[in-house]
C-alpha cells in the first residue's frame, strides 16, 4: 500500500508550479480563460499529486461498465414493450422546458422517418466511493457530451512526469512512487469507439468525416480536440467543428437518401458527435432547434440520438433502483446484484407511495439528500437544507421533475493539493470517478462494446458541486492500494 503523499514545503510547492504549468502548456492540459481569444490558453485546473483510491473499488466498476453500456442499449432499443418511451411520456409533461422539447422532436423525426438504424452510445457512469465500506456507489449516468477524456489521459501523463523526473523528492531527485502511475487512455478509446461506428457506416465513399457539435465559444476545447486529433493520427478519420447555430449553414442533407454532408469540402458526415446540447441554454430558438431535427433525421450515426439522450435523465436512473424494473433488461442474477451493488436510494417527488415517502424525506431529513433535475453540466442540484425552501418556493405539480438521492459520504484526503491558474490551495479533497465506455448497436444487435478509459475528478471537500468546466473541480489521477 501506498503511505503518503509526497510531503512538500510550502516553498518546494511554489517552486513547482512553473512545473506543472509549462508541462501542461505543453501538452495540453488547457483549457481557455473567460473571455478570450484563440490564442490565450491556461492550464486546466488539476491536483498536483495523484490522489489515492482503494484498488477493489475501481477494478469493480472498470468490470461492470461493459454491463451498464448493454443495459442502457437494450433500455434505447425498446426492448420490454417500449418501457422508455412510455416513461419519458410522463417525465415530458413534468419538465415541458427541455425533456417535453427533446421528446416532441423525438416524435417528430419518427413522423418524418428515419434511414439510420445505428446508434453510437459514448457514455461515461460516475461513482463516489463509500468511506463506509469502500464500495463505488453511482452518482449518475451520462449519455451525451461526456467530457475530459482527453484531459484525463493527459493529468496521468503529468503525474508521471513529475514523479518519474524526481520534482516530488526534489533533495534527492528520485521518484516518490515506485511504480507507474495508472494513465487512462481514455483519449484513445473513445477515438477507437467513434473511430468503428465510421467504419461500420455505408459511405459513398472512403471519405468519410466525423461533424463535433459544439458550443459557441467553448472553453474546454483542447479536451475535444485530443480526441479529434487521436482520431486522425489513430484511424486517418478526418473531423469537423459545427454549432447549432452552423447547421444550416455549413451541412446538407442529400434527398431521399438523407446523406449528410460538409458543405465546404463535400465530404459525407458518417458521424454526429455531440459535445453540446445538454442544456436548455443551448438552443438559443426554434432555428437550433430545427439544426437538431436536421441533424437527427439524417443518415449520419449519432452520438448520442435523441432517445439515447433521454435514456440519461435522472428520471430513468431513479426508476432502474428497482430491482423489478432492473430484471426487465438484466436477467442474469449475477451481473443484476454487481449492478445494484453501485446504487443509493433514489426517490421520485409524484404521488405514488414511494413519491410520498420522497415527500416526506425531503422534509424532515434534508441533510441526508440532494435533489437533482433533468439537467447536465454542473451547478443545477439544491444539496441538503436548501431543498425544503426550494421546493416551497415552485407549485408542488412540478415536483415530478425532480428526484431525491441519497447523498454519498465520500473519502476524504488531506494531503493532495489543488492548483488554479498561479494559485495552489492545500485542502481537503473529495474524489468523483468517472468510467467511460462506447456501444455501436441496432434494434437487434450489439456490433461493438468497450470499456473505455477511466475520469477522476476532484474539488474541494467543502464544495457540493464538482464540475470542472462548471468551475467547481479539478482534473485528477490516482494510485491504487
Amino acid at each position: 500500500m501506498v503511505s503518503a503523499y509526497p510531503q512538500l514545503s510550502e516553498r518546494a510547492r511554489d517552486a513547482i508550479l512553473p512545473e506543472v504549468h509549462q508541462w501542461a502548456l505543453t501538452n495540453g492540459l488547457i483549457m481557455y480563460p473567460r473571455n478570450f481569444t484563440s490564442e490565450q490558453a491556461t492550464i486546466a485546473p488539476t491536483t498536483l499529486y495523484p490522489t489515492l483510491l482503494p484498488r477493489s473499488s475501481v477494478e469493480s466498476v472498470v468490470s461492470l461498465q461493459k454491463a451498464y453500456n448493454e443495459l442502457y442499449a437494450r433500455i434505447i432499443r425498446g426492448e420490454n414493450d417500449d418501457w422508455l418511451a412510455k416513461e419519458t411520456v410522463k417525465l415530458a409533461s413534468y419538465d415541458t422546458e427541455f425533456t417535453g422539447k427533446l421528446w416532441s422532436l423525438y416524435l417528430k423525426t419518427k413522423e418524418l422517418g428515419t434511414t439510420q438504424n445505428l446508434r453510437l452510445g459514448i457514455f461515461r457512469s460516475d461513482y463516489l466511493i463509500d468511506k463506509k465500506n469502500s464500495q463505488a456507489k453511482q452518482v449518475e449516468f451520462n449519455t451525451i457530451s461526456v467530457s475530459f477524456g482527453g484531459s484525463s489521459t493527459k493529468t496521468g501523463e503529468l503525474h508521471n512526469y513529475l514523479n518519474n523526473s524526481g520534482k516530488y523528492c526534489p533533495d534527492s531527485g528520485m521518484p516518490f512512487y515506485q511504480t507507474q502511475i495508472p494513465v487512462s487512455k481514455s483519449s484513445s478509446l473513445l477515438a477507437k469507439g467513434i473511430a468503428e461506428a465510421v467504419n461500420y457506416y455505408q459511405g459513398l465513399n472512403d471519405e468519410r468525416i466525423v461533424a463535433f457539435i459544439v458550443q459557441e465559444n467553448e472553453r474546454n476545447a483542447f479536451d475535444q480536440r485530443i480526441i479529434e486529433y487521436a482520431l486522425l493520427q489513430n484511424h486517418g478519420i478526418k473531423s469537423v467543428r459545427v454549432t447549432l447555430g452552423d447547421v444550416p449553414h455549413l451541412t446538407v442533407v442529400e434527398g431521399k437518401s438523407k446523406r449528410l454532408f460538409y458543405k465546404k469540402t463535400g465530404q459525407e458526415i458518417a458521424v454526429v458527435y455531440y459535445r453540446a446540447g445538454y442544456s436548455p441554454t443551448e438552443y438559443k430558438d426554434e432555428k437550433d432547434w430545427d439544426s437538431r431535427l436536421l441533424l437527427e433525421t439524417s443518415y449520419a450515426i449519432k452520438a448520442p440520438d435523441l432517445l439515447t439522450q433521454l435514456s440519461g435523465t435522472k428520471k430513468i436512473q431513479q426508476l432502474l433502483t428497482n430491482e423489478n424494473i432492473l430484471t426487465r433488461f438484466v436477467p442474469d442474477s449475477d451481473t443484476r446484484s454487481k449492478l445494484i451493488s453501485t446504487f443509493v436510494e433514489i426517490y421520485p417527488l409524484d404521488d405514488s407511495p414511494l413519491g410520498q415517502e420522497g415527500k416526506k424525506l425531503a422534509f424532515e431529513s434534508p441533510s441526508k439528500f440532494v435533489l437533482k433535475p433533468q439537467r447536465e453540466g454542473g451547478g443545477n442540484n439544491i444539496y441538503k437544507e436548501n431543498i425544503p425552501s426550494f421546493l416551497k418556493e415552485i407549485d408542488e405539480k412540478d415536483w415530478s421533475a425532480y428526484i431525491l438521492m441519497e447523498l454519498i459520504q465520500p473519502f476524504e484526503t488531506t494531503e493532495n493539493v489543488v492548483i488554479r491558474g498561479n494559485e495552489s490551495f492545500n485542502e481537503p479533497i473529495t474524489s468523483e470517478l468517472g468510467i467511460f465506455g462506447c456501444i455501436l448497436f441496432d434494434d437487434s444487435k450489439i456490433h461493438f462494446n468497450e470499456y473505455s478509459g477511466w475520469l477522476l475528478r476532484s474539488k474541494f471537500s467543502r464544495s457540493d458541486e464538482g464540475g470542472v468546466a462548471a468551475g467547481f473541480g479539478c482534473v485528477d489521477s490516482f494510485v491504487l492500494y
